[in-house]
């Protein structure tokens, strides 16, 4: 089940608000699809990101991939425990596998975004 507080891209990232901020990671669906992560690399603190716009790569026994933002900012804060144990990623990809903190630029592109309702109808036609 997909959390209900977040806001999802069809690239399978969500991003958490809070305040000014989004904490950004790969859905359950995304992580499923790429097996067991191995490698995690994301922007640092201090470079911006754009939506749409890769913000990292993500290595998994089957294929690397790009982790493309849902939300363009400043990168505020990077998950070292999820670069450093990137099976956290597979484990709990909406709590302990988050993947970075942004500073959200303008909070309008989240409207761009889909809820959980959405997210999950869009599941169940990649699924058929």
């Amino acid at each position: 089940m997909n959390p209900k507080d977040l806001k999802y891209s069809k690239d399978q990232t969500w991003v958490r608000v809070a305040g000014d901020e989004g904490t950004i990671g790969i859905t359950d669906y995304a992580q499923k699809q790429l097996g067991s992560v191995l490698f995690v690399e994301v922007k640092q603190p201090g470079e911006q990101v754009k939506q749409g716009q890769p913000c990292g790569t993500i290595e998994s026994d089957k294929a690397t991939s790009d982790i493309v933002c849902p939300v363009s900012g400043e990168v505020v804060a990077v998950n070292s425990d999820a670069i450093e144990a990137p099976e956290s990623v597979n484990q709990a990809p909406y709590e302990a596998g988050w993947l970075l903190k942004v500073r959200l630029a303008d909070k309008g592109e989240l409207g761009k975004l889909l809820s959980a309702t959405d997210f999950e109808a869009l599941l169940s036609t990649l699924q058929k």
